[in-house]
């Protein structure tokens, strides 16, 4: 019998995570998930209005008239999709995806999802969605094939290692040359590992964030990299819910330069719907109902210690 949406949303919404003052302490994510977490704002989708520059934007620019078609990952985890249900609204991108369907004119029986790998949607190969969401990060190469939305959030990167293994030993991101690392194919992730870590060993390249985290569950790497709230999620959750047993966050990366990953709405290149998808982010900032989503959904994910260079 699949499990409550409470039950799953409970154990993602997990204990604070503790970022310690000294750079060098890792965030511990090992405690079990409470079953007891409060809402931390009264935002719900009847709260938000149809922004009428929005819909009639929209209007004949959808794939289907007078419906709106998303897509999101194949699973799609917390905290952006509790309970692998889009659909229910619960979950950061989720709810997110919701409220702006709403805005532009799209609710109930007008609104589907649909599933897509995260690769496949970042090469531009695909038709069968209006915009999709899976954390994309907006870059200039990606740009070439896909079009994306103005940023919705930004994250950083992190690493997430057993808690006896040989990440168990990292203080600081030189550390990391000497493991066996591993990140979904396609993903900044990967990118940042051959990029800025540029490990000893050819990292992994996995075709979903669900095939890393089973290669790190059962040994065949030694750490992932993600953007953090995912790796938060991983750890506090446990495999009973989704996540990877005995595991531990050790760290998120400094900012640098690049201010963290800005994550938008991917569309198909030169999509008409992206101007309407923009102003209906907009009277979401505007009315603060994105603040709300973000802080309902990813408060608890957005912690860990900053791991040093050297």
């Amino acid at each position: 019998m699949k499990r409550s949406i409470i039950a799953t949303a409970a154990a993602a919404s997990l204990l604070l995570v503790a970022c310690g003052d000294d750079e060098n302490d890792a965030a511990d994510t090992t405690a079990a998930p409470t079953t007891t977490a409060a809402p931390v704002n009264d935002y719900e989708l009847s709260q938000v209005e149809v922004n009428a520059e929005a819909a009639a934007c929209a209007e004949g620019k959808t794939l289907e008239a007078g419906a709106l078609t998303i897509a999101t990952g194949d699973p799609a985890f917390p905290p952006y999709v509790i309970d692998d249900a889009p659909e229910s609204g619960q979950g950061f991108e989720a709810a997110l995806a919701l409220a702006l369907a709403k805005a532009m004119g799209f609710e109930g029986e007008t609104v589907s999802w649909v599933r897509t790998s995260f690769d496949t949607a970042v090469a531009g190969s695909e038709a069968t969605n209006d915009f999709n969401l899976q954390q994309f990060t907006i870059n200039d190469e990606r740009k070439a094939v896909v079009s994306f939305s103005d940023p919705y959030y930004t994250a950083n990167q992190a690493v997430l290692g057993a808690i006896d293994g040989p990440a168990a030993s990292i203080t600081s991101m030189a550390d990391l040359k000497g493991l066996k690392l591993g990140a979904a194919a396609g993903t900044t992730s990967l990118q940042y590992i051959l990029e800025v870590i540029q490990p000893d060993a050819e990292p992994f390249a996995f075709n979903s964030n669900a095939d890393a985290a089973t290669a790190l569950g059962n040994g065949q790497i030694d750490a992932i990299i993600s953007d953090l709230p995912t790796a938060i999620f991983w750890a506090a959750a446990g495999s009973e819910f989704g996540g990877i047993d005995n595991t531990k966050v050790y760290g998120q990366f400094p900012l640098g330069d690049q201010g963290g990953d800005q994550w938008g709405l991917l569309f198909p290149l030169d999509s008409p719907l992206v101007e309407c998808v923009n102003l209906a982010l907009a009277g979401l900032v505007e009315a603060g109902q994105l603040e709300q989503i973000t802080e309902l959904w990813m408060t608890n994910y957005t912690e860990a210690a900053l791991l040093p260079e050297s």
